[in-house]
């Protein structure tokens, strides 16, 4: 899979300085086609259930409402499940949309979808989870390589001699799982503490995660360090560790933020969670679309940022802001 150059997007006030940014140049551009009808914006996601996309979507309804588009949220049930992801794709060029905003389930399931939504007259964006199509034109989201160098980093934190890893990913065919697990391994493999490590792929609901974890801990109890990739995937494991009692005894980062991890981050059955920013990605998502219909140029790559955060700087301001922020866009959802 193609990795992203990412381009930095200067920090988490991104999606605050977009708006203020269009209050200024307000005018400019047109928010509406030829024929006086609102430009209209499909985003298709993985899944629509987690905080994470909550706040995806609070972040590109922003956007929508700023730039007076028509905009369409919806995303499959389970996030293996590229051929409903691929139906939206068609259905949304059948509605009429002009541009789609997607995060691809599958690199490659998904790719015709997109062409052939392209090959249609769509502006093609990609947040989160990228697609192996020549018709995006815009990719905006983590940089998950370094994201999973950052977890690696994180997980070296910890005071144990000798590390025996698991990793616990999600689907094989999703880019950014992929990636991170690349970055970290990167890193992680260098370190002369590591002794061995183990990886396992689940279905990203918190159940599978738990259960693999379970097994994975049965058939190699020697493991004291795990990594996971994602929201579902990060509470699935933070269960299991509570189930077993294993807090104490294993290092466990994490990513994304909810209630619920954020509360295992506490108690110590997660040691460090990867932050995203989700409503970024999807506030710019939907701006890029906006900028594309408009004619204007767009970055090809933007980074919309990660920070790691512990238990020694969860209650750092600064981190306070990034973890409750979004618990306060799901509360509004």
């Amino acid at each position: 899979m193609k990795k992203w150059e990412h381009r930095r997007t200067g920090g988490w006030q991104v999606a605050v300085l977009a708006a203020v940014i269009l209050l200024i140049s307000s005018g400019c551009a047109s928010s509406q086609t030829a024929t006086g009808k609102k430009h209209s914006i499909a985003l298709v996601t993985k899944s629509t259930t987690s905080a994470f996309w909550h706040s995806v979507k609070a972040g590109a309804g922003a956007a929508a409402a700023e730039y007076n588009l028509d905009f369409t949220f919806e995303g499959p049930e389970k996030e293996e499940d590229y051929e409903t992801q691929n139906r939206m794709i068609r259905e949304a060029v059948e509605r009429g949309a002009e541009a789609l905003v997607i995060s691809a389930v599958d690199y490659n399931a998904n790719a015709e979808a997109v062409d052939q939504a392209a090959k249609k007259g769509l502006q093609i964006v990609v947040i989160d989870s990228d697609v192996n199509s020549s018709g995006v034109v815009s990719r905006i989201g983590t940089n998950n390589d370094a994201a999973g160098e950052m977890a690696a980093r994180a997980l070296l934190d910890g005071e144990e001699e000798v590390l025996h890893v698991g990793i616990v990913n999600y689907d094989v065919n999703s880019a950014n799982g992929q990636q991170r697990e690349e970055g970290f391994r990167r890193v992680i493999q260098e370190s002369p503490r590591v002794a061995d490590i183990t990886t396992i792929n689940v279905i990203s609901t918190t159940e599978d995660a738990r259960i693999g974890t379970e097994k994975l801990l049965k058939e190699h109890p020697e493991i004291n360090a795990i990594v996971t990739f994602n929201e579902w995937t990060s509470l699935g494991v933070g269960w299991a560790i509570r189930g077993q009692g294993l807090a104490d005894a294993t290092r466990v980062v994490a990513f994304d933020s909810n209630v619920v991890n954020v509360g295992m981050l506490e108690t110590g059955e997660v040691d460090a969670l990867i932050v995203q920013n989700p409503y970024a990605m999807g506030y710019l998502g939907v701006e890029a679309a906006y900028r594309l219909l408009n004619g204007q140029k767009v970055t090809a790559v933007t980074d919309t940022d990660t920070v790691v955060v512990t238990r020694e700087n969860m209650y750092d301001e600064a981190c306070q802001r990034i973890l409750f922020t979004f618990e306060a866009i799901n509360e509004q959802i």
